[in-house]
């Protein structure tokens, strides 16, 4: 698994740190992309693929709209995108929501519902766990909404 991730704010860490601690727990091979602040995020996505993970999991909502970019030109590459949505996801895209977090990108800003301190380690950790279950059940190309945790 490779863990695709840029940005330093609140959120983005509490997802990074939840991914990371659901790989140690489970004994998963976790490699990490940091993609740099502020530039072009796809050749970070296209190191990412190149490493040729069963998944790629995206944090950091400057992603959503590289992803959306990519994803549907690498279909047979499964993606889970935590704490945000690609507006219009191929097969090979699930993500994970709640109330707070479901930023959708394409220059729309942050929802007026964005709320950082939702990006709990609890909801951080049951999104991730809800996500990989999901792909691994092959339940990809929706988005899993959380309900409070």
């Amino acid at each position: 698994m490779v863990l695709l991730t840029t940005g330093d704010d609140r959120p983005t860490r509490a997802l990074v740190t939840a991914v990371k601690e659901w790989a140690r727990e489970t004994h998963v091979d976790l490699r990490t992309v940091t993609a740099a602040d502020g530039h072009d995020l796809v050749p970070s996505i296209s190191r990412a693929l190149e490493m040729g993970p069963d998944l790629i999991v995206s944090a950091g909502n400057d992603l959503v709209d590289p992803l959306a970019l990519v994803t549907p030109h690498h279909l047979s590459q499964q993606f889970l995108v935590v704490g945000a949505e690609l507006a219009e996801p191929t097969h090979n895209v699930t993500a994970v929501d709640w109330s707070g977090a479901s930023f959708r990108g394409e220059g729309l800003g942050m929802s007026s519902a964005y709320d950082p301190e939702s990006f709990t380690a609890q909801r951080c950790a049951a999104a991730i766990r809800a996500g990989v279950a999901a792909v691994l059940n092959e339940l990809t190309g929706i988005v899993i909404w959380l309900d409070q945790v």
